[in-house]
């Protein structure tokens, strides 16, 4: 029996698995460099055909993988975030990926915090971990705002074989945070 497919709804995204309609969107991300620099660099829509496929596929095999991110005022695609746990992954990674148009505008923060809510409600996770290369200034803002602090050093397994910083917190540290603030 097919599983339903979550939706998430924050006052400005949707949440949701990714569609086939996401391609052109998606391969247009993946063409910007300067969106791509902490993400393994430019990719050919080949490469992000194939990276759709395995996100969607993702969640018949785990129940869960990355969402898309749609921008409810405009309903364009502008990025991807959510639950990520590739095999030998340092941990319950909640990521994100934004095209530079919504930098800046609080949805990585907005989008990440209604996906931590869902990993530990929905998915049990006791803990969430955001990779984050050392030099990205914009994703460790984003984990403090998150309430996220960094954890430790890793290195990310193949083909990805990067070093990391590895943020993150508990399921408690998250709760009280969200009843305290």
């Amino acid at each position: 029996m097919p599983q339903t497919l979550p939706r998430l709804e924050t006052d400005r995204l949707i949440l949701r698995p990714p569609l086939r309609e996401d391609l052109d969107a998606w391969a247009e991300f993946a063409a910007d460099e300067e969106a791509q620099r902490f993400l393994g660099g430019v990719q050919p829509r080949g490469s992000v055909w194939r990276s759709l496929c395995v996100m969607r596929g993702a969640w018949d095999i785990e129940g869960f993988s990355m969402f898309s991110v749609i921008e409810k005022a405009s309903g364009r695609w502008i990025g991807r975030l959510g639950p990520w746990r590739p095999d030998g992954w340092p941990g319950d990674e909640i990521g994100w990926s934004l095209t530079r148009s919504a930098w800046g505008r609080g949805y990585a923060t907005e989008g990440a915090a209604a996906a931590i809510d869902w990993a530990f409600t929905h998915l049990g996770w006791r803990e969430v971990i955001h990779c984050i290369d050392a030099r990205n200034e914009r994703s460790k803002a984003v984990a403090r705002r998150l309430g996220s602090r960094f954890l430790r050093s890793a290195m990310l397994p193949p083909p990805f074989d990067q070093q990391t910083e590895i943020w993150g917190q508990s399921r408690e540290e998250w709760q009280a945070r969200c009843v305290s603030g």
